[in-house]
């Protein structure tokens, strides 16, 4: 990613703070999986916007108008031995030449040089209750500058909460971000469309997984952004279904939830279609209901728009279809007053999307839903799940479970539907399938 990315994310940061300030932040943690193997590392979100910094072991500070710099990176030394085992690392040189640092220091060093930095400075931002061991250093460091009180020491007289502003930094995504966001999204196009074309009755949900992968690796992505749900027949009527182990069978619906992640930022992409390549009359009334309510959604998406309009509308249509289909009786507003509906449709209508799949960002402000804005990036997923059990239903119906998801940019003119080269309606999902 771009240096000046970084750097323009920084000082934006600094100028929220504020100068009498300082904002700190540590990276994520290797995690041990069993004896001497670790959790593949995935840097923290925050972190990583801030610095592009990829190891671990590592804290950035943030301190507006220092003379000295205004941040600073803490870090592990340039270890030659450890580079032989595990591969290259930045060191206090890189920090600094690399990673734009105005200042490095050894990260064992970080409780007796941090302190002398706290103080004299009003406000901590940090994010709090976030990683239990810097808290509680921190406090320690606080206490320490309080005792020096007669030498003209003043700590700091508040900690604020690091996520307020940056969340909200996030929520708003560059044209870069944009554009690995469209990297991830194409790759994950491919990898849906690959899904499509090598489905059939007989396979496992895990090799039409692996299919995907496959497509991700070898179009340079190496992570998927969570783990992907690949749920043949009543398998899709559980929403986070990841087990992804039973045999596809002739005349079900296979329901796919998956994507790949580009330098941090996730592509999140649903789409459902027939293992045998065509829709039977049910699941084709079902799947036409579930996208016009997800067109009527994606209309809402535009800048000055509530966010909870996409969900209202979603929940509008398939309501009227529910009941127009005979699996709800009554008058609709009244349904949609009791919730009636929520038997089939459950969840809200999506999600901000960006370097998290569920990424940050309030939807409220000051209880009111938020309005979009020019650069966010969101989910719409309508979506019906028929339990195998829901008797009140004719069994026609049972047992199907439908999401359709695409990632879309609030832009001036309305929205861009980021993902929209992945077939969903039915004549080009039965058209590739063939």
């Amino acid at each position: 990613m771009s240096a000046v990315e970084f750097k323009i994310r920084r000082e934006n940061l600094m100028a929220e703070i504020g100068e009498g300030n300082i904002a700190i932040i540590a990276s994520a943690e290797i995690r041990p999986r069993n004896r001497d193997v670790d959790f593949p590392f995935r840097q923290d979100s925050d972190f990583y916007y801030l610095t592009g910094f990829n190891e671990s072991s590592a804290l950035a500070v943030f301190i507006p108008g220092r003379d000295k710099g205004e941040y600073i990176l803490f870090c592990r030394e340039y270890d030659a031995t450890k580079a032989l085992w595990e591969g290259a690392h930045a060191g206090l040189d890189g920090a600094t030449l690399d990673y734009g640092a105005d200042d490095s220091f050894p990260i064992d060093d970080l409780g007796d040089i941090l302190p002398g930095l706290l103080e004299n400075k009003e406000k901590v931002f940090y994010p709090m209750g976030r990683d239990a061991e810097l808290d509680q250093n921190l406090m320690e460091w606080i206490t320490r500058i309080r005792k020096q009180t007669r030498s003209g020491a003043q700590a700091p007289g508040e900690l604020v909460s690091l996520e307020h502003i940056l969340h909200e930094m996030r929520l708003i995504k560059s044209p870069y971000e944009i554009s690995l966001l469209k990297r991830a999204i194409d790759v994950s196009v491919k990898a849906h469309i690959r899904a499509m074309q090598c489905c059939q009755a007989g396979r496992y949900e895990y090799q039409i997984e692996g299919e995907m992968i496959h497509e991700f690796i070898d179009n340079g992505l190496r992570a998927v952004a969570y783990p992907s749900i690949v749920a043949g027949g009543i398998n899709a009527c559980t929403l986070h279904y990841t087990d992804n182990h039973s045999v596809l069978k002739n005349g079900d619906l296979l329901l796919i939830d998956a994507g790949a992640e580009c330098d941090h930022y996730a592509a999140d992409i649903t789409r459902t279609f027939p293992v045998n390549g065509v829709f039977s009359p049910e699941q084709k009334a079902l799947y036409q209901l579930v996208l016009e309510s997800q067109y009527a959604a994606i209309a809402e998406v535009k800048p000055n728009t509530p966010w909870n309009n996409s969900h209202d509308v979603s929940v509008k249509v398939l309501t009227q279809g529910l009941v127009d289909l005979g699996l709800l009786t009554g008058d609709v507003d009244e349904l949609i007053e009791t919730e009636a509906y929520k038997i089939f449709y459950m969840h809200r209508i999506g999600h901000w999307l960006g370097m998290d799949v569920h990424d940050v960002g309030d939807y409220k402000i000051n209880k009111e839903w938020r309005l979009l804005e020019v650069g966010m990036v969101l989910t719409i997923e309508p979506g019906l799940y028929i339990p195998e059990d829901c008797y009140s239903v004719e069994e026609r119906w049972r047992g199907i479970g439908i999401r359709i998801e695409d990632d879309v940019l609030v832009t001036a003119s309305g929205h861009e539907v980021l993902t929209a080269a992945a077939p969903k309606t039915v004549a080009d999902i039965e058209a590739i399938m063939r």
